[in-house]
């Protein structure tokens, strides 16, 4: 071992900005812009990684959010993460929110340029016993089948981003309570920057990957019927695609109100395969925040104009991009019919295409509060 203790982190930092300066696709320059904050999303989250993993007292780390974009991350959820160990016995426990959805996961690992880990379990806070004052816990242990790094991927998803709160939840390992964490040496920090190393460059070359096996897949200005998400959480059901979009056209996307699921919602995506800013600009909505027409379906335009209606879901100036629907806390499998009917049009007949476009007219004023309904919502939940 050398004296350089984080030589390897710095290569791998030289190894990822070439990466993102040279994406297996073309970019514009604000594209570009956003890959370089991707970067170094993508470096914070690695370093948290590395020097907060501690398979012998294992902590809830936060590393996706608004600063800390990947695998086309969710815009309402709260993301929580712990690497989990073999023997171990473990205790998660907290307090219920009143967020639309609770769900837990369990991997084999991570997802690498190569494929998607298995997942050992999936359920959502229906499968606890929880409480009057809304206190659970959970244990398990080497029954349900885990490995060394198995990873733990807590979900909390809101629907209505201000009227909800989350909830506390905390993890413990439980044949460790009492054992003091061992003094940091010379080895183990050299480790951890190593750790960090491997883990940013395989981060950046598996969101590079992913979305080929998946969304680009399917014919442009499309989206798929409901189904299990593909390489994610096996109990939430998406609808996956991209979009092509000039100025003058736009995507219609009609969906019924699924009263089957507590969390119904759509998002954009950029071509680095993360969101985009949900918090200034109406990029995604969910059910809570989306206007039902009165035949029971919620009509979404997708364009980089303002149509100036309430369901503009705002390509952020993105000419191409992905899109994904979600629907979490089902009562029943999804089918086809609940899934979206996508039709591009031109937009100056947009108009033609929404049968209740008058009431679905927004004034400016009422589209800049939405806005700061928006900004709001992040900030209160926001733990980054």
């Amino acid at each position: 071992m050398t004296d350089d203790w984080t030589q390897s982190f710095r290569d791998a930092i030289a190894e990822a900005e070439q990466l993102i300066a040279n994406p297996p696709f073309e970019i514009t320059e604000q594209e570009r812009a956003e890959g370089y904050d991707y970067l170094a999303g993508s470096i914070r989250s690695s370093v948290q990684a590395a020097f907060d993993w501690d398979l012998v007292h294992p902590v809830l780390m936060n590393g996706t959010h608004q600063y800390a974009r990947q695998a086309l991350d969710n815009p309402d959820a709260i993301y929580f993460n712990a690497y989990l160990d073999a023997a171990g016995t473990y205790e998660i426990s907290g307090v219920r929110g009143t967020t639309a959805d609770l769900s837990f996961q369990l991997m084999d690992g991570n997802y690498t340029p190569e494929g998607s880990p298995a997942t050992l379990a999936a359920f959502d806070d229906r499968e606890l016993d929880i409480a009057d004052d809304g206190s659970f816990s959970w244990r398990f242990g080497p029954e349900i089948g885990l490995t060394k790094g198995t990873n733990l991927i807590i979900r909390e998803v809101f629907s209505d981003w201000v009227g909800e709160r989350r909830g506390t939840i905390r993890i413990q390992r439980l044949d460790t309570a009492g054992i003091p964490r061992g003094p940091l040496t010379r080895e183990s920090v050299a480790k951890r920057y190593d750790v960090a190393a491997k883990a940013l460059t395989t981060r950046i070359r598996a969101w590079f990957e992913f979305p080929k096996w998946f969304t680009y897949t399917e014919p442009v200005n499309t989206l798929t019927s409901p189904k299990s998400t593909p390489g994610g959480l096996s109990s939430q059901f998406s609808s996956l695609g991209h979009y092509a979009l000039t100025d003058d056209e736009a995507l219609v996307v009609t969906v019924p109100v699924c009263e089957a699921a507590a969390y119904q919602a759509i998002q954009i995506g950029s071509k680095w395969y993360v969101s985009t800013d949900y918090e200034h600009y109406q990029s995604s909505l969910t059910a809570a925040q989306s206007q039902a027409d009165p035949d029971g379906r919620f009509r979404y335009v997708i364009s980089t104009r303002n149509p100036g209606i309430a369901n503009w879901v705002d390509t952020t100036n993105h000419a191409t991009g992905v899109i994904m629907m979600r629907w979490q806390r089902v009562a029943r499998p999804l089918t086809a019919d609940d899934g979206p009917v996508v039709e591009l049009v031109a937009f100056d007949d947009l108009a033609t295409h929404l049968p209740y476009y008058d009431g679905n007219r927004v004034t400016p004023e009422q589209y800049a509060a939405r806005i700061a309904d928006r900004q709001v919502g992040v900030a209160q939940r926001m733990i980054s």
